[in-house]
Order: structure tokens, then C-alpha cells, then sequence
């Protein structure tokens, strides 16, 4: 199925960044009436072999989680890095 009549995953953003890879990826539900989303850490530990991490989030809290976020985010560069510098992104 497309997009519109999901089929697992929906939608996928994938963020390099160094040694590890982030995917941010939106999947149906096995009725295929509702959605999640999957943020996975994938970390290179061998030539061939790659440890990963995965969080499920329900839209249920999705607010809530974008807000502890951004609020985290914000107390780091305001609070404790030098001068509010912004991450840098690799």
C-alpha cells in the first residue's frame, strides 16, 4: 500500500552523524489504522557489525516528548556550554 492506506513503514529520516546513524522512521500499526514512530541509534562496532538501540513512540505523546526534548536541548546550550554555543554537527 501507499502512504495514504499505510503499510508499515510510512515515512524514514535517516542522521549521520560520526560513528553512529540515527533513524527517525514512521510505521503503521499491524490493523494499519494508526501509527508510531521508531527512533533507532545504529553505532558501527566491527567491520560488519552494527549494535542498535531503538525507542517506540506513540502519538499519545508525542507533545510531551517533543517538549522534554527541546527543553533538554535548550538547559544544555544555555546552561552548560560556554557561552550558548550551539552543538556542532558533524
Amino acid at each position: 500500500m501507499d502512504n495514504n492506506g499505510y503499510k508499515d513503514e510510512i515515512f524514514t529520516k535517516r542522521v549521520r552523524a560520526g560513528k553512529r546513524t540515527y533513524f527517525f522512521d514512521v510505521k503503521s500499526t499491524k490493523s494499519e489504522k494508526d501509527f508510531y514512530i521508531t527512533i533507532t541509534e545504529s553505532k558501527r562496532v566491527g567491520e560488519e557489525e552494527y549494535e542498535k538501540h531503538k525507542i517506540f513512540l506513540y502519538k499519545e505523546d508525542f507533545d510531551k516528548f517533543r517538549e522534554a526534548l527541546e527543553e533538554t536541548v535548550e538547559h544544555v546550550q544555555a546552561e552548560l556550554l560556554e557561552h550558548g554555543e550551539p552543538v556542532k554537527q558533524e
